[in-house]
């Protein structure tokens, strides 16, 4: 079983959205925490970040991906 990805997201970015794109076309499972829905999460984006208020951020298990990249 693979692990779980958890996205976070802002509604405002278009990274955000490109990543959310190539994941579902990707068929990939995951978790998205809208951050304008959840804004008391921005202190664990920063602790992910290394203090940076920027999205997307991908977490799968231990691995940390910020910004848009492209999957794979």
């Amino acid at each position: 079983m693979s692990e779980t990805i958890v996205l976070y997201t802002s509604p405002d970015c278009t990274y955000s959205d490109a990543l959310k794109e190539e994941l579902i076309d990707l068929a990939l499972d995951f978790e998205e925490i809208n951050l304008a829905l959840n804004p008391e999460l921005w202190e664990k984006v920063e602790e992910l970040t290394g203090g940076e208020r920027i999205t997307p951020v991908m977490v799968t298990g231990d691995n940390v991906e910020v910004g848009f990249h492209g999957v794979g």
